[in-house]
């Protein structure tokens, strides 16, 4: 049997054919006019996708290149902060800001819950110069409440400022960046813009570019200031990533052209299809015996779930890919084993969503021996598919 290889997982996701045309075309030098033109492009629609009138910044490195530049230019050795941990991405935040001479205050949550707010609210000092947390915690597939969370700091601590990690939260959750006032929101070019790694995208609030020229922390190729100032004259600090960032604007490009061009539509549509595969692919796994690992609080980027007791995740994600070339994630760290994930973020359909189920369905039987018939993932995505449709 032919098979071909399907990407499931949370980073990297299936690349753009448009994209990666573009990157293949992208032998320009960044010092010309235009390169100038594509990044002054590029710039102005990342603006759009992220939904804010703030500065965007673009960065390459990874995403947590542009973690670490949010705690190094926005505090200072000894400065209070306050770290909502659910996951391994979370317990990164810990750690970046410990590096940086932060006194760190965390608030945990169990692996597979979000926050309770009233415990946020007790945690939350005026003296907190910042506040880290993720929009998605991509390791344990949860939503964190980030309109809520920038409620409470508003209400509270309103001099805190709200840095979030939403490099699997952007193309699948819905923000209100100047509305709800996030101060930092952080983006990944291997997530929702369907392009390798290698870029990170940043919003940048002018309370946030206050506070740096206050910050002590030493910063030189993340200082953000350099890159604003050079993001002026259509140029970045230092060498850029010139064929991903081609990749891009024609991932952009495409994204715009689902709404007839208009690009804010086209954010909506995105976000709204993680959403609706999201659901699909919970009911159809419900159906064949699995337990959602996150159920009160599922992100759109992805579905955590976890193995019934005594199997191994790595047992599905072995057989996924051996069988039918299908990649999804294992757990991270003390989750291996325990929980697999599946991504529904960027470049995925409906109809990925009906392969990967119809797989699922091979594999629990055979692999698994659950009690399965063929069809009942699949009829079980069709309903919610045909739900969102008629809504």
């Amino acid at each position: 049997m032919i098979r071909k290889t399907r990407l499931f997982t949370p980073g990297p996701t299936p690349l753009l054919p448009a994209a990666q045309f573009a990157m293949a075309a992208a032998d320009m030098h960044h010092r010309t006019p235009e390169f100038r033109a594509l990044y002054q492009k590029v710039l102005a629609q990342l603006k759009v996708f992220v939904g804010t009138k703030n500065d965007v910044l673009l960065l390459s490195s990874s995403g947590t290149g542009a973690m670490e530049a949010s705690v190094s230019n926005l505090t200072s050795p000894g400065d209070r902060v306050l770290v909502l941990t659910a996951g391994k991405f979370g317990e990164r935040w810990v750690d970046l800001a410990k590096a940086f001479g932060c006194q760190v205050d965390v608030l945990k949550a169990p692996y597979g819950q979000t926050f309770d707010l009233a415990e946020v609210r007790k945690a939350l000092k005026p003296e907190h110069r910042a506040l880290f947390v993720q929009a998605t915690e991509t390791s344990t597939a949860v939503r964190h409440d980030v309109e809520a969370l920038a409620r409470l700091i508003q209400e509270v601590s309103p001099e805190t400022l709200l840095v979030v990690d939403g490099i699997t939260g952007l193309g699948t959750t819905h923000f209100d960046v100047d509305g709800w006032g996030i101060d930092i929101l952080i983006g990944g070019s291997q997530k929702a813009v369907m392009i390798p790694p290698g870029l990170a995208y940043l919003s940048v609030s002018d309370k946030a570019w206050a506070a740096m020229e206050k910050s002590k922390n030493p910063r030189y190729y993340f200082d953000l200031r350099k890159e604003r100032k050079n993001a002026v004259k259509g140029e970045s600090a230092y060498t850029p990533a010139v064929a991903l960032i081609a990749g891009l604007g024609a991932a952009l490009d495409y994204i715009a052209g689902q709404a007839g061009g208009d690009l804010e539509k086209g954010r909506i549509a995105l976000v709204n299809n993680a959403q609706v595969n999201a659901a699909a692919t919970r009911a159809g796994l419900v159906a064949l015996g699995f337990t959602l690992f996150a159920p009160t609080s599922p992100a759109a980027a992805a579905t955590a779930v976890a193995v019934p007791e005594g199997m191994d995740s790595s047992d599905v994600v072995k057989a996924l890919k051996t069988r039918f070339a299908s990649v999804i994630a294992n757990g991270q760290g003390e989750m291996k084993g325990k929980l697999f994930r599946v991504a529904h973020l960027g470049f995925f359909d409906f109809l990925d969503t009906i392969a990967l189920l119809g797989a699922m369905e091979h594999i629990a039987k055979d692999t698994l021996k659950l009690p399965v018939q063929y069809g009942q993932a699949v009829a079980a995505a069709q309903q919610v598919y045909a739900d969102a449709v008629k809504n």
